[in-house]
C-alpha cells in the first residue's frame, strides 16, 4: 500500500505488536499506544526491541478511557508520523465475573477500556480522515462479543458494542472514502488465554475445528488486508478469526 500512517492502540500487547510489524512491512508509519505508566520502562524497552529487530515504531503513552488525553495522544501521534489514515483499535481487558458476582467497577472499568475508546480514539481522528478523503477504521472485537461466554457479561457486551459502533461508521463513512470493519478474533495464544489452568484450556481447543490456538500473525493478516486501498469496498463487516469454533 501507499505509505500510510497507522495507529495502533495497545500496539504493544501481544496481538498489537504483530500488527504494528505486519503495517509496517506493509509501507506504513507506524504509531503504538502504551498504558502512562509503561512509558518509561515496559514501552521503552519494547520500541527498542522492535528496532532492533528492524521495526521502526513510535510509541505514545495514552488513557484511552479520557477523551482530552486520547486529543493530545492523537496529536502526537500526528507529529511523530503524519495525520492518521489507518485506525486499528487493539487494546481491552478483562474483569471476569458472573453477573451476580460483578461490581459496578467491574462493568465500567471494561466498559470504558474497551468501547468508550473506541470511540474516544476514531472522534479524535475521522474529521482528518473526511478531509482527506481516505480512512480505514478496524476494530478487534471477540468470539465472545458474538456467542456471548459465561462470566463475561462486561466483556461480550463491550466487543458487541465495537461491531454496533463499525456498522454506524461504516455508514457515515461510505462515501467519503472511509471504511470500518470489525475483527473477531477465537482464542489467540497469549498471556491472557496462557493464564488460564492448562485443563480449561485443553478442552478449549478440542472445541476449536482446527485443533489449535490462534496465532497473532493470523489477526494482523486480516489488519493489513483490510487497512489496503484495495480494499475500499469492505465496509461494515465483522470477518470472524476462530479456527471455526463459532461459525455463522
Amino acid at each position: 500500500m501507499a505509505q500510510k500512517t497507522a495507529l495502533v492502540t495497545g500496539g504493544t500487547g501481544t496481538i498489537g505488536t504483530e500488527i504494528c510489524r505486519q503495517l509496517c512491512q506493509a509501507g506504513c508509519q507506524v504509531v503504538a499506544t502504551c498504558l502512562p505508566n509503561e512509558a518509561a520502562g515496559i514501552a521503552k524497552d519494547w520500541q527498542a526491541g522492535q528496532k532492533a529487530a528492524g521495526f521502526d515504531i513510535g510509541v505514545v503513552p495514552c488513557e484511552l478511557s479520557d477523551f482530552e488525553a486520547v486529543k493530545a495522544a492523537v496529536a502526537q501521534a500526528a507529529q511523530l508520523a503524519g495525520p492518521v489514515d489507518i485506525l486499528v483499535n487493539v487494546a481491552g481487558i478483562t474483569r471476569d465475573a458472573t453477573l451476580r458476582k460483578m461490581t459496578s467497577e467491574q462493568w465500567h472499568e471494561v466498559i470504558q477500556s474497551n468501547l468508550d475508546s473506541v470511540f474516544n480514539v476514531t472522534r479524535n481522528v475521522i474529521e482528518g480522515m473526511l478531509e482527506r478523503g481516505f480512512g480505514r477504521v478496524i476494530s478487534i472485537s471477540s468470539i465472545n462479543g458474538q456467542k456471548g461466554q459465561f462470566g463475561q457479561a462486561n466483556y461480550a457486551a463491550s466487543k458487541a458494542g465495537i461491531h454496533g459502533f463499525t456498522m454506524s461508521l461504516a455508514q457515515e463513512g461510505a462515501r467519503k472514502g472511509i471504511t470500518a470493519n470489525t475483527i473477531s478474533p477465537g482464542y489467540i495464544d497469549s498471556p491472557m488465554v496462557n493464564a488460564v489452568p492448562e485443563e480449561v484450556r485443553k478442552q478449549i481447543i478440542a472445541q476449536i475445528p482446527v485443533a489449535r490456538l490462534g496465532r497473532p500473525g493470523d489477526i494482523a493478516r486480516v489488519v493489513v488486508f483490510l487497512a489496503a486501498d484495495e480494499a475500499g469496498f469492505i465496509t461494515g463487516a465483522n470477518i470472524p478469526v476462530n479456527g471455526g469454533q463459532y461459525m455463522s
